[in-house]
């Protein structure tokens, strides 16, 4: 793949995104892959070093916010026909409601996940106070002459000491999954809005 190529797929994977965004992008990797043919390489070299458009597109999307995006999808390209206002008008008790709707539903779901991630570090949490309280508890029942009853709280504070340790690698892993799949999601979204934009 030559310069003028790498480009023309660069541009067309980032129509979706504002004018200037595109612009500022494609004269970086202009220069990029002109800086490396001055340095010797050929110009395939020097695009196949950058790396698969694919993969650049999806980089400059993922870190471009999400509000960015959806102002370039709204902004009009050309004005509205009168009909077009008539229907817009008159679909409004259809069309607004559904949207909301779908945002309420995805809103929902993203707390959903975190509501779970909390739910499992709050039983760590208690878990961890359970032992730490349940040890010196169970010495001072066995100090004060009761046995059984301080050795059977001594197991339990040691069980929830145990539990809690397997249970922090849990709540880590989750935490980390609930922060990958989020930011896939917003990733997902975007790349939604460019991508419809780009077909058109």
């Amino acid at each position: 793949m030559n310069k003028k190529e790498f480009l023309a797929g660069l541009e067309a994977g980032l129509s979706g995104l504002p004018r200037e965004d595109v612009e500022g992008r494609l004269s970086f990797y202009g220069e990029m892959i002109d800086d490396r043919v001055e340095e010797g390489a050929s110009e395939e070299e020097a695009v196949a070093d950058i790396g698969p458009v694919e993969e650049i597109v999806a980089g400059i999307v993922a870190e471009t916010p999400i509000t960015r995006i959806v102002r370039e999808k709204i902004r009009p390209k050309r004005g509205l026909r009168p009909w077009e206002i008539v229907l817009l008008v008159l679909g409004f008790p259809v069309w607004f409601p559904l949207l909301l709707a779908a945002a309420v539903v995805v809103l929902s779901l993203y707390i959903v996940v975190w509501a779970l991630v909390v739910s499992l570090w709050a039983i760590e949490i208690s878990l961890i106070a359970c032992a730490l309280a349940g040890i010196p508890a169970a010495i001072v029942v066995i100090a004060r002459g009761d046995a059984l009853p301080g050795i059977a709280a001594l197991g339990i504070a040691l069980f929830s000491a145990g539990l809690s340790i397997l249970l922090f690698f849990v709540c880590v892993s989750a935490s980390r999954g609930a922060a990958r799949l989020a930011k896939k999601a917003a990733c997902g979204i975007k790349s939604g809005i460019v991508g419809k934009e780009s077909t058109k």
